[in-house]
């Protein structure tokens, strides 16, 4: 039986699919007008096109990667959001756009996160998921939430300030705990939505509530969807989800023994079960059970639990 402790000792630098980068976010030079201007006019500098949540992409012998124009060769109209700077000394800004740019040459192609996360560098993945998460939240919020004006934006695209009051709004990040919760027989519980694809089972998760410390959004929001009662907690990584807003705090528990019973609440889950590892093998390979997705951390915590990477599953 794998040790979960040493299991998340071992594996606590593997990078997850939406929790990497390779740019330095530089945020002092957000308020330095002349340095932007400057870097956006550097022959160096490279600019990702966005519009709701989907960038161009292209296959290459390297792989994935994003398509990032020159600025001379970017659109001029849209919000231009920095979004850092690498260790050459590249700036690198987001333009967010109605639409994306006319056809570009080659073989280059739409895509957003949940398609084309897992495959892209750590450079392109995390470019990509901070000027997603921006150009939602501006989306949202061009008024005032304090008097109801117009906001504009400031701060390169990290910040956006009301017209008539000046109050400053800053980007929404709303926290969530995702749980892998394993019984005394060392079966995880696992459960899945209505809405779900057929045979789709995951780890349990939720937001978390003014007031409520992370361990104790885990308790009840597992006991709220399954009735399970849990004993301890652990945290073991952390994932943004810019879909549109959150922060996926994963965790790894156990529950205690004398609540183990599983009562669904109908509403988050439609099912819910305890799982061993031959189980799960089984279904998988059955093509009955279809495990997160790669670019989840729920991925992340069901592989900790099962002790290696998880074997194709027939569907998959």
């Amino acid at each position: 039986m794998p040790d979960i402790e040493d299991s998340v000792r071992s594996r606590g630098a593997r990078h997850l699919a939406l929790a990497r980068a390779g740019v330095e976010r530089a945020a002092q030079h957000r308020f330095d007008e002349p340095w932007l201007a400057a870097a956006w006019s550097h022959p160096n500098t490279r600019v990702l096109p966005i519009s709701g949540g989907e960038a161009f992409v292209v296959d290459t012998e390297r792989g994935t990667e994003l398509v990032l124009l020159p600025s001379f060769e970017a659109p001029e109209t849209g919000d231009r959001y920095f979004l850092g700077t690498d260790e050459d000394g590249t700036s690198y800004f987001a333009l967010a756009g109605e639409s994306l740019p006319g056809r570009l040459d080659g073989d280059a192609r739409p895509a957003g996160l949940r398609e084309v996360g897992a495959m892209l560098s750590d450079r392109d993945a995390g470019l990509l998921v901070h000027a997603v998460a921006l150009e939602h939240w501006h989306r949202l919020h061009s008024f005032c939430s304090r008097c109801g004006h117009p906001t504009e934006k400031a701060g390169a695209g990290h910040v956006r300030r009301c017209t008539s009051c000046a109050a400053e709004h800053y980007p929404r990040t709303d926290p969530a705990v995702i749980m892998l919760i394993t019984d005394e027989q060392d079966r995880c519980l696992l459960g899945r939505q209505a809405i779900w694809p057929e045979g789709r089972w995951s780890t349990l998760a939720g937001f978390v509530e003014p007031g409520e410390s992370l361990e104790q959004a885990v308790a009840r929001e597992v006991f709220e969807e399954a009735g399970v009662r849990v004993a301890d907690v652990g945290y073991v990584a952390s994932q943004p989800w810019p879909f549109p807003s959150s922060l996926m705090l994963g965790f790894m528990g156990t529950a205690d023994p004398a609540g183990t019973a599983i009562t669904v609440d109908g509403e988050e889950l439609a099912e819910a079960r305890w799982i061993s590892r031959e189980e799960l093998r089984a279904g998988m390979a059955a093509g009955e059970i279809l495990p997160p997705s790669g670019i989840s951390i729920a991925r992340h915590l069901v592989e900790l639990w099962y002790g290696e990477p998880l074997p194709p599953a027939a569907r998959w």
